[in-house]
């Protein structure tokens, strides 16, 4: 196998596992908790763009350009995302199903006009770059460096897998998942369901927010144009295909769903000529709407499904 295949199979992954994170973020929210927020690039982006600003030089036409570390910018970012989630929280969270689906993607809206607008802060259409990336002084060495930001991301995904694992089994995971499937019980039984709500949705967008800066720094570059409400249907798709309610069913959705829209775009590519690929562009949707269509007639919940561990014990505890 040829180091380049290596290098494209490797930077593949990383940005499958990127989305993955995402994904782990949403099954916070909606798997284990049943909230539904259709504002996932809002969380992203805020997540990027606070760990650009806080990690790249200063630059005289932008505030910020702090030159932090990195790790200090991936904190940044996931706190600037888990600020945020929790104010539309506390703001929204009384709200079910279509109203809080109709709140977050407004929301998500308003972030991405505000990046494209508040040019001293975020650039504005022209973006921000010479974001730093992890092993840059591998730049050189596609192989090395690709395979050196797989292992970086693959570490993230783990200990963000390992950390949710744990928090689905506790007392406060069993407490989220009776709250989904009965809310009025799990009150009666002294639990408060709008705290435990803004808990859940803080999280996953904190974990969102740390995924947006992960690929950011990943990339090395952001603009407006990369936090569109695509990113929303994207992650959705990847949930439901993988498994709602399952965290390695949530990594597996991201990688099958991303696998499916790198191919269809290199497929549009290789078969339309260059002046009809925009619009052809359009297909790569069609594919993934008729992947998830599969999914549901064949397996309604995913590859991987939810195990069910909620007992009349479920609800003990803090």
């Amino acid at each position: 196998m040829s180091p380049e295949l290596v290098a494209y199979g490797a930077f593949f992954l990383t940005m499958a596992l990127t989305y993955a994170i995402v994904c782990l973020g949403l099954n916070v929210q909606w798997g284990q908790t049943g909230l539904f927020n259709v504002g996932i690039a809002a969380f992203v982006a805020v997540g990027a763009y606070g760990s650009a600003i806080l990690t790249t030089p200063d630059t005289a036409d932008r505030i910020g350009g702090f030159g932090l570390p990195l790790f200090a910018g991936w904190a940044g970012g996931a706190a600037l995302a888990a600020l945020l989630a929790f104010l539309i929280g506390w703001l929204t969270i009384r709200l079910r199903a279509d109203y809080l689906a109709i709140t977050t993607f407004g929301v998500s809206v308003t972030v991405q006009l505000a990046a494209l607008n508040l040019t001293s802060l975020t650039g504005g259409p022209f973006g921000i770059s010479f974001i730093p990336r992890p092993f840059g002084d591998l730049a050189g060495n596609a192989l090395a460096f690709s395979l050196a930001n797989l292992a970086i991301v693959a570490g993230v995904v783990l200990v963000t897998y390992l950390i949710l694992e744990r928090l689905v089994r506790s007392p406060w995971g069993r407490v989220l998942r009776a709250i989904r499937e009965d809310e009025v019980a799990a009150q009666a039984l002294g639990k408060s369901p709008k705290w435990l709500r803004i808990q859940a949705f803080t999280l996953g967008g904190a974990i969102m927010g740390l995924a947006g800066a992960v690929q950011a720094h990943f990339i090395g570059f952001i603009a407006p144009e990369n936090y569109l409400p695509m990113i929303t249907f994207q992650v959705w798709a990847m949930l439901i295909v993988g498994g709602s309610g399952n965290n390695r069913g949530a990594i597996l959705g991201a990688i099958l769903v991303w696998a499916l829209w790198a191919l269809s775009g290199q497929l549009i590519e290789a078969t339309f000529p260059a002046g009809s690929q925009a619009r052809a562009a359009s297909l790569r949707l069609v594919v993934i709407g008729v992947a998830l269509c599969v999914i549901l007639l064949w397996r309604p919940q995913g590859i991987l499904r939810e195990v069910r561990t909620l007992s009349r014990h479920a609800i003990k505890g803090k």
